[in-house]
């Protein structure tokens, strides 16, 4: 362990994973609030699910949801990755496009689209 905190001193590089993994997860977390919040829109039955506590409604279930799936993402990413160098350009456009994805999938014009006739 000292041998390596010494080596990675000395090159001046420190590992990115850890932080990458941070950045990858807070897409993932983004992506999947969309995607609740569209499939909430698309069936009544998932609605419903969602509404874990009645004064505040579906939106506690997709908040959990999303806080879940992050949380689990975060903490596979970061152990896949806390001792690796990844390429950091490709998490991080990675994660640009899913949190566009995952906000795109929060707005009424596009959710409304898959509303049950």
């Amino acid at each position: 362990m000292m041998a390596e905190r010494s080596r990675t001193l000395e090159t001046g590089r420190l590992k990115n994973g850890p932080a990458a993994a941070a950045f990858l997860a807070a897409g993932i977390g983004a992506l999947t609030m969309g995607l609740v919040t569209t499939l909430a829109a698309a069936s009544p039955a998932i609605n419903n699910a969602l509404n874990l506590y009645r004064p505040v409604g579906p939106l506690s279930g997709k908040t959990i949801a999303e806080v879940v799936v992050w949380l689990i993402a975060w903490a596979v990413l970061h152990v896949m990755w806390k001792d690796k160098q990844v390429n950091f350009n490709a998490v991080m456009t990675t994660t640009l496009i899913l949190i566009a994805l995952g906000f795109l999938g929060t707005f009424p014009i596009f959710f409304e689209l898959f509303l049950p006739a």
